[in-house]
């Protein structure tokens, strides 16, 4: 499998070096598209909407910075010109000139200080001038990062990123048009473009310096003659061994790079808020003239980012309506399984290929170069089924219970004329039993506790999620910023408090979620979570009954900034309470740095 393990496709999981850019190139792009085939926690909602309508009313004078961020993250770099094709060999793309990075990407050297410090990737020297013609410029990922660090809504951020993971294509048109429906080639003709954010040297550093073991972290796969084949030994992943495996033709599978590398947690941890479920990766290095993985399908929305070598890829449509939108991976297929593909091309560096769940895929190497491209997977079960399977019988038993109908026994003789054998007859009695049914279900909505169960799916998304990663601004601003240290023996700076008169906003948007519980109300958080999947349980805080119009205005204002004294309390005590709560925990930042007493 050269996406995605099959049953892993969306695995989520420390130290990732960034590479310079190599001399710039010419940065036409073409996009080919295939053709398409034929209960409330608490009641006082109301009050709380409009305490944010008019936050974000007053906030419109005084929000500049806000709106030049989304006038510079709303530009598109281009025209996207769409190549339809229903052919198995690739149609030639269109060419389209997006303006090149260094014209629409900002270069902030604040920027890019801010990522070096919190994400282990060197810094530019003390002094250094953006304009330095002796200093490498910038990867257009690089640039991006650093124009994300200046972006105030985690937002705008997650929007800007997706927008640039596209380019030219528009975020509108692929979600309206291509997402869950067809496969996109998306050709920049940039080898430099996703330059920073994952490379074998990473790779072989990770090897010496990680705890990477085969099986959990690593996989060697090859694929001969029609039949795959895994050769993990037991424990570590030591170079010795891992490169040997590579040597004798086998890819190597890594299965959670965001859990060693920051760039990539960064990258994800951006993603996810775009598209409000988790967000995971693997990353593959094929060697060359080989192939790693059998042709299957997964169960994920995939984006394959090319990032070093070429690999030939080979997509096909679902075989039959069952396959698509598939809610599990597939086994392998053999050769004799497939059709004619509706996609074949080579992927080169810069390259995006995107393809829905269900899509038959295979690739390989040829022409002795080697292949390193990293798997961005998300949706995995996040369907309107999966949603159904919790409402419905939860909409059964409160039916049962507060509705009569349900509760009245059924026909005394429905036996006579229902169930298979009866299927084909046309008795009145069976054409009424089958009514009563429809009616039944049809008053099932009536019942369905819709806001309890997304709740407890975002519940499982805060839980699913990786830990956020802050700008410099949300560090300075939040308990991460505070100067308390310790100095001649003791500890100094101490004792910044929170006032009534201090503006607050949640650190991020979706980092945390008000779920309702046996009565009790709890704040489950991602701020404590690993970049390990599931490493840690659920963390969450309680929140008590008089707070809770409060913590639903915190959570519904972002990003505008909410005076403590103006939370809906009957008390001070309850205001400041649960704005400290929050901030102790790295929940929320001050409009100003606070200052120690």
């Amino acid at each position: 499998m050269d996406a995605l393990s099959n049953g892993n496709g969306a695995a989520l999981a420390k130290r990732g070096r960034g590479r310079r850019r190599r001399q710039p190139q010419s940065r036409g792009a073409s996009v080919l598209a295939l053709p398409l085939r034929s209960r409330k926690v608490r009641r006082h909602r109301k009050s709380a909407a409009s305490r944010v309508a008019a936050l974000r009313a007053r906030a419109l004078l005084s929000r500049d910075s806000d709106s030049k961020v989304a006038s510079v993250g709303g530009k598109r770099k281009g025209p996207a010109e769409l190549l339809e094709a229903s052919g198995a060999a690739e149609p030639r793309p269109v060419a389209v000139r997006p303006r090149p990075a260094s014209a629409t990407l900002p270069r902030r050297v604040e920027g890019r200080v801010a990522l070096s410090r919190n994400l282990g990737t060197p810094a530019p020297p003390p002094g250094s001038h953006v304009d330095d013609p002796e200093r490498p410029r910038d990867s257009p990922l690089q640039q991006v990062l650093a124009e994300l660090n200046g972006i105030p809504s985690s937002r705008r951020r997650a929007a800007r990123l997706f927008e640039w993971l596209l380019a030219p294509l528009p975020p509108d048109h692929f979600y309206r048009r291509l997402w869950e429906r067809e496969a996109v080639l998306v050709r920049r003709q940039d080898h430099s473009y996703y330059e920073g954010l994952f490379s074998t040297a990473d790779l072989d550093s990770m090897l010496r310096d990680e705890d990477v073991h085969f099986g959990q972290h690593l996989d060697a796969a090859r694929y001969i003659d029609g039949r795959r084949e895994t050769l993990n030994p037991p424990g570590r992943a030591l170079p010795a061994a891992a490169w040997s495996l590579y040597q004798a033709g086998c890819s190597l599978r890594l299965l959670c790079p965001q859990a060693f590398s920051p760039t990539v947690w960064q990258f994800l941890a951006v993603l996810q808020e775009q598209f409000g479920s988790m967000a995971g990766s693997n990353a593959y290095l094929t060697p060359p003239n080989s192939q790693g993985f059998a042709p299957h399908y997964d169960d994920i929305e995939a984006f394959v980012l090319q990032l070093e070598g070429r690999k030939l890829w080979r997509v096909y449509r679902p075989r039959d309506p069952s396959e698509e939108l598939a809610l599990t991976s597939s086994p392998n297929f053999s050769q004799e399984d497939l059709g004619e593909p509706v996609l074949q091309t080579v992927l080169e560096p810069g390259d995006l290929l995107y393809f829905p769940r269900g899509f038959i895929h295979q690739a390989e190497c040829q022409d002795g170069v080697h292949s390193l491209h990293l798997t961005l997977s998300t949706y995995q079960r996040n369907t309107w089924g999966d949603f159904l399977e919790a409402v419905v019988p939860l909409a059964v038993q409160a039916a049962i219970e507060e509705n009569v109908e349900f509760r009245r026994g059924l026909p005394r003789d429905f036996m006579d004329y229902m169930g298979a054998q009866h299927s084909d007859s046309k008795d009145p009695r069976r054409t009424a039993f089958m009514e009563k049914v429809r009616v039944l279900l049809a008053r099932l909505g009536h019942f369905a506790p819709v806001d309890a169960v997304a709740d407890q799916r975002a519940k499982d998304f805060i839980h699913d999620s990786l830990p956020p990663v802050l700008t410099d601004r949300e560090r300075a601003l939040s308990v991460h910023g505070l100067p308390i240290r310790w100095e001649a023996g003791e500890p100094v700076n101490v004792g910044a408090q929170l006032t009534t008169e201090t503006e607050v906003h949640m650190l991020q948007d979706g980092i945390a979620r008000l779920v309702g519980e046996g009565g009790r109300l709890f704040l489950y958080y991602t701020v404590e979570n690993s970049r390990v999947y599931h490493l840690e349980e659920p963390k969450c805080l309680e929140v008590y009954p008089q707070q809770a119009d409060a913590m639903e205005l915190l959570l519904r204002s972002y990003p505008e900034f909410v005076r403590i004294g103006d939370l809906p309390c009957d008390a001070v005590e309850d205001q400041l309470s649960l704005a400290t709560m929050l901030y102790d925990k790295g929940l929320l930042l001050t409009k100003t740095p606070l200052v120690p007493s």
